[in-house]
């Protein structure tokens, strides 16, 4: 068995099904990882108000991560000393990457001129819009609008990929960072899943070193979007799950990367299944 293992995971057709958003097939694998105290770690690009219940569904309490790496959040008192560079808010220590919503809609404002009805996003559409756009539930798509760092951009252009790349090239001269999720374009700052996985481990490393035995973690990442890959190639052990809607990320790394051969919950907990009990 693998020992002193973080597993870090993103959610939408991952360990969610892409289309019922159900983890039921998950369920025996988080038992066990709950068991052996393997501590499970969101890494989404969903936001902190859809995490709280999700993360009490799930049966996690370890730290995760909001809105594709823009902040994260530690239970306070999870480690023994708060963090620096953390801010303490409504019982969580924050390490915070990116620049508030507000920000990214100032930028946003000055390109609709540009590109007038080639793109909307979450602040502009209506709860039924974003149920629409993603199958989500009227609470769920009412949460998944509490955006705090960042904004999903839903692309409406005729299909012209040259259209969409000026747009992302517009993005970036104004200082974003465009990252392409599974349906939306995620605007942010210069923040992504893997800084904030490495920030983290570092966080359980430190933890760890003054007591007389120090343990070295083994990071396990699992995704299967585009916005996975920075956390994918951060991890020591990447796994891509296989998507209905998503081709699979694409990586420098060639060791210790993993493919699960079922989609989304299924393969997810096969591939951990091998990887930390099976595996010698």
């Amino acid at each position: 068995m693998l020992r002193d293992v973080l597993v870090f995971t993103d959610l939408d057709a991952t360990l969610l099904d892409h289309h019922t958003y159900s983890f039921a097939a998950a369920l025996p694998m988080l038992h066990k990882l709950t068991y052996f105290n393997i501590p499970v770690i969101l890494n989404t690009s969903k936001t902190f108000a859809e995490l709280i219940e999700l993360r009490q569904q799930i049966g996690t309490q370890a730290p995760f991560i909001v809105e594709n790496g823009a902040a994260i959040y530690i239970p306070q008192f999870y480690f023994k000393t708060q963090p620096n560079d953390t801010i303490s808010k409504n019982g969580y220590w924050i390490k915070e990457f990116s620049k508030p919503r507000k920000h990214w809609l100032s930028v946003l404002e000055k390109l609709k001129s540009l590109f007038a009805g080639e793109f909307t996003h979450f602040y502009n559409m209506s709860n039924e819009e974003i149920m629409l756009a993603t199958g989500l539930s009227s609470k769920q798509a009412s949460l998944a609008n509490t955006r705090e760092y960042g904004e999903p951009i839903l692309w409406m252009g005729s299909g012209s990929g040259s259209v969409k790349n000026n747009f992302i090239q517009a993005l970036i001269k104004l200082g974003a960072t465009p990252l392409q999720g599974g349906r939306f374009l995620h605007l942010s700052g210069q923040c992504d899943k893997g800084k904030a996985l490495i920030w983290l481990m570092a966080q359980f490393q430190a933890e760890n070193e003054t007591q007389s035995e120090t343990k070295h973690y083994t990071s396990i990442a699992l995704g299967d979007g585009q916005n996975d890959i920075a956390m994918l190639e951060a991890a020591d052990i990447a796994v891509r799950i296989l998507s209905p809607a998503n081709t699979l990320p694409i990586l420098l790394k060639q060791t210790r990367v993993y493919t699960s051969h079922s989609y989304g919950p299924h393969g997810w907990a096969q591939c951990l299944e091998q990887i930390i009990f099976n595996d010698p």
